[in-house]
C-alpha cells in the first residue's frame, strides 16, 4: 500500500485538493439556495458520496455496453 501511495502521490494530492474545492463550491451553492449553513454543509458532504456510488454503477453500465459492442461481429464491406 505504501508503494502505491508513493507512486501516485501527486495524483492523490490533486484528488484531495479537488475534493476540497468540490465540497467548498457545493457548500457555497447550497448555502446560497437554502440560507442554512448546517443544511448546506450536509448537502455538500452527502452529494460527493452519492456521486461516487452513481459513478460506480455508471462505470459498470459502460463496461457492459463495451463488452456487447466488442462481441458484435465486424461487418465486412462487399467489394464491387
Amino acid at each position: 500500500m505504501t508503494k502505491l501511495v508513493r507512486a501516485n502521490l501527486p495524483t492523490l494530492k490533486k484528488t484531495a485538493s479537488y475534493y476540497v474545492v468540490h465540497v467548498t463550491v457545493a457548500a457555497g451553492v447550497a448555502y446560497a439556495v437554502t440560507g442554512n449553513l448546517l443544511l448546506s454543509l450536509t448537502l455538500s458532504l452527502l452529494e460527493p458520496a452519492i456521486q461516487a456510488i452513481a459513478f460506480f454503477f455508471h462505470e459498470k453500465a459502460w463496461q457492459r455496453w463495451g463488452s456487447r459492442v466488442a462481441a458484435r461481429p465486424v461487418a465486412v464491406a462487399a467489394s464491387a
